[in-house]
């Protein structure tokens, strides 16, 4: 049975504005989270992970969430790589683009997260960062005409 892909209908004009978070040293996501928690006031718990179906896997992306005291803004952080992946079937094709790691973000292999919040705002400062693990957030803009905007605003 063949899989019908749906899409959101969206307004052309609403890009949406992404935090990318890139790690100094390689750490365990409890470790990080740890830091983060102990450093701002709200406190981030793992939820759901991200479902990625491609056509021979399906790839999980955990997620976190945490919720602004002061102004009641939902923060998400989403890992850019892949934590698992189930094949679905087997591939027949020899330049296959698909393996059992995937990238939200393919040409940032270098990002370890991505950061969405519930109200667009820019300025990620009210994260507060934990010293010598993270490098300052970079602002990255998405297009609604991207497969990834479409995806992250199903999981909204």
């Amino acid at each position: 049975m063949k899989t019908q892909k749906f899409t959101l209908e969206i307004d052309e004009d609403d890009d949406l504005t992404l935090g990318l978070v890139r790690l100094i040293k390689d750490v365990p996501d409890y470790e990080l989270f740890h830091h983060f928690n102990m450093l701002n006031p709200f406190k981030f718990n793992r939820i759901a992970d991200l479902v990625y179906h491609g056509k021979y896997y399906d790839y999980y992306f955990p997620r976190f969430e945490a919720f602004h005291h002061d102004t009641q803004i939902c923060i998400h952080f989403i890992a850019n790589q892949s934590s698992e992946s189930f094949q679905k079937k087997i591939t027949t094709e020899l330049f296959n683009k698909e393996g059992d790691t995937k990238y939200l973000l393919d040409h940032f292999p270098d990002v370890n997260y991505l950061i969405k919040t519930s109200e667009p705002f820019v300025d990620f400062s009210v994260i507060l960062l934990p010293e010598n693990l993270v490098f300052q957030i970079q602002d990255f803009e998405l297009s609604p005409i991207e497969e990834l905007y479409q995806l992250i605003q199903y999981y909204e």
